[in-house]
């Protein structure tokens, strides 16, 4: 996508329009408001190549560091801690979009360049924030999946070497394999260390059951937490929930939105609820979005969603997005060749990971990769011949005046964060 819009914009729109959109997605406000809210911790995820060039590696650009800088020191002078979260590794720590890929293949665990990288990356970072006391940890990888499982915890151990030989204060937070969810293979606890877990239920997402919150229903949410921390209760660990969170329907989706959403407000509450009582840290997903999940979004009639309304309508309508997608719009289409593939190759059912079906292993191929490779260009195109005047009004859209509180999810974690 960053591609497209370069040959579209030129560098210096290009670069000017990227400066623009960082600086306004969190400033003072943001964080006044965060704190306002009693939470005093938030997880920062970062991309690698804000810090580094893939023709280039090990070459760090010094800019990143200075984003970086700016978010801690904005946060830490607002009473908020920052856990550090490498959210997109070289080669792709997992299989899925968030990873900045553009494949389905987790190449990180298959080369050891792209391992060396990110432990190198680490040991940057820990020289640069060794001995800030606003920077509560730092999170080496996000949701790794590893379909071996022995070559993330090889990694692990030798990442928390190498990262605490050079910072040996600030705790290292370590997701569990596969969407920070599988600890099975895990062994001992690592020195100076907390684990990781990532809590999302299906009832929060379109394709899930509404959530109504029966006894059946909060047995399936204890038993999927309680799985995930067996780890922990065994080795004496810390846990530290990194992500959890709904996804919340809006008027374009009928007109059921609103019962829709007060359903994933009780799933919220509920999950809030199994973390109160056993004493769980957690860091919702995510702060600010275009109004799909974040506590605050782009407002509907800021300059960036108008233009893009078309685009994103048609992106929903094609069920492009992986996150939350309403796959029902498309099921016509694909569940013909999901059969043909299960009947030619049946062995397709058990492919790695356990939790996904066929269709989200054709999703992800042919919709979030195939498809949304050819809608890059045509987003793009939405920027053609804009003024610097006009780039700075779209990337003002993520301005924290310009944004939407969503009310009903900031309720709730203002009433959670009372009881830690």
């Amino acid at each position: 996508m960053r591609r497209a819009l370069k040959k579209v914009l030129g560098e210096e729109k290009y670069d000017f329009f990227f400066d623009k959109f960082l600086e306004y997605f969190f400033t003072e406000k943001d964080a006044e408001f965060f704190a306002s809210l009693g939470l005093n911790c938030i997880r920062v995820p970062f991309n690698y190549r804000h810090f580094e060039d893939d023709m280039n590696p090990g070459v760090y650009n010094e800019r990143g560091f200075q984003w970086l800088d700016r978010i801690i020191n904005i946060l830490g002078s607002h009473g908020i801690y920052t856990i550090l979260d490498l959210h997109a590794a070289p080669g792709g720590q997992n299989i899925d979009w968030h990873c900045d890929t553009g494949v389905h293949r987790a190449l990180f665990w298959e080369h050891i360049e792209f391992q060396n990288r990110a432990i190198a990356l680490w040991e940057e970072l820990a020289r640069r924030y060794k001995g800030n006391t606003w920077v509560a940890g730092y999170n080496p990888l996000n949701e790794p999946t590893d379909e071996e499982h022995y070559r993330v915890l090889a990694w692990y151990e030798r990442a928390e070497k190498a990262i605490h030989a050079v910072d040996p204060d600030h705790i290292l937070f370590w997701d569990g394999n596969t969407w920070a969810a599988d600890f099975s293979r895990f062994k001992d606890a690592l020195p100076g260390s907390c684990y990781a877990i990532h809590d999302y239920s299906n009832f929060g997402f379109p394709d899930g059951d509404p959530y109504k919150g029966t006894p059946e229903q909060k047995a399936k949410l204890e038993r999927g937490f309680q799985r995930k921390i067996e780890f922990h209760q065994r080795v004496g660990s810390h846990i530290w929930n990194g992500e959890f969170g709904p996804v919340y329907a809006s008027p374009s989706d009928g007109p059921d939105w609103e019962k829709i959403n007060e359903d994933r407000y009780r799933l919220l509450k509920d999950q809030l609820a199994l973390y109160d009582l056993n004493k769980v840290s957690w860091s919702i997903w995510l702060y600010k979005d275009i109004g799909f999940q974040g506590m605050v979004y782009a407002g509907p009639d800021t300059a960036y969603i108008q233009r893009l309304k078309p685009f994103l309508e048609k992106k929903k309508r094609l069920a492009a997005d992986e996150w939350g997608a309403d796959t029902k719009v498309v099921k016509n289409i694909f569940d013909p060749l999901q059969e043909w593939l299960i009947e030619e190759v049946p062995g397709i059912k058990k492919r790695y990971p356990p939790m996904w079906t066929v269709t989200h292993h054709v999703g992800r191929v042919l919709r979030n990769i195939l498809l949304s490779e050819e809608l890059y260009p045509e987003y793009a195109e939405y920027f053609r011949d804009l003024s610097f005047e006009q780039l700075d009004e779209l990337a003002a859209s993520f301005k924290f005046e310009n944004c939407k509180q969503r009310e009903g999810l900031n309720v709730v974690l203002r009433e959670h964060a009372k009881l830690h």
